[in-house]
Formats: C-alpha cells, structure tokens, sequence
C-alpha cells in the first residue's frame, strides 16, 4: 500500500468497537473477536456472531475517507462484473463509518485461505485477471500506479536528504533505465496492482477472491500478470518456470496476450520486482522504520540480479 505519510497504522480493534460496527448492521450479537493475518496498513479482525456466522471488520487507518469510498466504487465495480471480492455490508448510513477521521467497514468472510502456489489454483488466478482485464473502466480507477515511478521519485528526493543509503542508487539507476525502456502503447484497464498471496483467497485450487485495491488503477494489462509472477512464481531466490507458465495458460484461456506485450513482459517484470522493492524500503526504512524489516527489501534487490528465461512460458 502507499499511504499518507506519517499517519499512525498501528491500532488495535476490541470489543468495544466491534459491538458499535456490529450494532449498525443489525446482523446479530457479538459472539467473539480474533486477529487477521495479512495486511500491513489498515487492520482487520474476524468477528464471530453469537449465530456462528462469520464477518470481517475492516478499520482504515491508513486512508483517508475519501480513499475509501473510492476503494468501495472500485470493489463494487468489480463485484457487478463477476469478478470475486467482498463488497461491504450495508450499515445504517451506508458502506462505511467514520470516527475520528478513521473509516470503518463490516465486510463477508470468504473461508479457505491464502490462494497456493500449485498449478490448479495459479491457473484459476490467470483466469480471474484476464476476466477482470476485461471489464470497462470507471473514474475511481487512477491512471497513476501509486507504487511506481511516482513513489520512486519520492523515496528518491526525501531518502536523499537524510541518508546515502545503497538503495537509493539501485532505485535511482534502475527506475531511470526503466523510465526510458517502459513501452506506451500496450492495451490498457483495471488492474488490482498489488496481486501477491495476502491479496488473494483462494480454496480447493480456485480463487475464492480478490481483495485489497487500494492500489488498483488503468495501465498496461501485462503488468498485472508480471506482478503476479513477482508475488506467486519464485521459491528461495529463484523463479519457478511451472508457476509462470499456469499463470499464463489460465490468463490466455480467456484473454490472449499480443506479440507488444510478450516482448514487454520482462521490463514489467523488473518493474514490479522494484516497486515492491521500492515500497518495503519506503514502508520499513522511512515512514515507519523497523530494524527488524528494514533489509526487507533486498530479497527483491536479488531478484533484479537472476537472469530469466521467458521462452518456455510462452510457448
């Protein structure tokens, strides 16, 4: 995620908060409350009803109100096209709660767990993005990937004011090399952005849904399977061919690549690679820093250093 700088993403949710969002929905009691994996910004909770039925209370600490309305649109958007992700419950004044400048939403709980890395259920996530890139656009879609060049250009000039930091001519060399070889004409639509485990459930090899699109936008489709390749097809340090070939034969079952975008794979890949580079280095070196996160960021670092061998996964 890309945040606003500086706001305080660590707060907890009880019981307390738990009965009031609860109460708004008039779904039933409060049975019990318990911690979500997953998620580095905002914090979600499972809440247990009394009924045993199941729900997520999502507290949105890292984005503004305005922010999450639009991440609401954008889920929405989604749900209405068949593309599987939770859509807040209704509440008594609508999706969402504001206290004290923070959003709260009450969210189904979708059952399974992080989406695996087997073949069956990459091939259903191949699917499910050529699906959703193929979806209209709508204005609650940015045209500007908040984890791209943007950010890199920010970590850049404020990094560079208080430490020489190696990253920072990695990022420097990299992004600029980058900027000049990213191709401009590839088909463009939704993309999620962010597709790694966290952001994907999944149950018996199918994706369940899709979550977290704080970092949607409209750009090039490729890059959303490239991204995808960055959070699902690599194993201690090396790429895992099988992975990126189910990827690749589930999204072309539905969508078939251009010959432009094959070709540009590999820059989009060392795109992604950076990005996620350049936020764990924003997030644990700068705006929140953590000595023991703070190399985070060098697994990706690693990966720029791999060659990588397309040929058999497009064949």
């Amino acid at each position: 995620m890309y945040p606003s700088w500086g706001r305080d993403v660590g707060s907890e949710i009880g019981m307390v908060e738990a009965r009031w969002i609860l109460g708004l929905s008039g779904l039933g009691e409060l049975g019990s409350i318990a911690p979500l994996e997953g998620g580095w910004d905002n914090t979600s909770v499972l809440l247990t009803l009394a009924d045993g039925g199941e729900l997520v209370l999502k507290a949105w600490h890292a984005n503004t109100v305005e922010e999450v309305h639009r991440v609401i649109e954008r889920h929405l958007h989604l749900d209405s096209h068949g593309i599987p992700t939770p859509v807040p419950i209704m509440l008594e004044e609508g999706m969402l709660v504001e206290k004290d400048g923070v959003a709260w939403t009450l969210l189904p709980y979708f059952t399974g767990g992080q989406l695996g890395s087997d073949e069956e259920s990459l091939r259903s996530l191949g699917e499910i993005q050529a699906m959703m890139h193929g979806i209209p656009t709508r204005d609650c879609f940015p045209e500007i990937y908040t984890m791209g060049f943007n950010l890199f250009d920010e970590v850049l000039e404020i990094g560079g004011q208080w430490t020489d930091h190696p990253f920072l001519a990695i990022l420097s060399e990299e992004g600029g090399s980058l900027r000049e070889r990213m191709p401009s004409r590839l088909p463009n639509g939704i993309l999620h952005g962010d597709l790694f485990p966290d952001n994907v459930i999944g149950s018996e090899g199918r994706v369940s849904a899709i979550l977290d699109l704080e970092e949607a936008w409209i750009g090039p489709l490729a890059f959303d399977l490239a991204m995808s390749f960055v959070g699902f097809g690599w194993e201690e340090g090396l790429p895992v061919e099988s992975r990126w070939r189910a990827l690749v034969e589930g999204y072309q079952s539905v969508r078939t690549l251009t010959p432009d975008e094959i070709a540009a794979i590999p820059d989009l890949h060392r795109y992604a690679t950076l990005a996620i580079a350049c936020w764990r280095f924003w997030k644990h070196n700068i705006s929140m820093p953590d000595n023991k996160l703070e190399d985070r960021y060098r697994e990706m670092v690693d990966r720029l250093e791999v060659d990588i061998d397309l040929g058999s996964v497009f064949k």
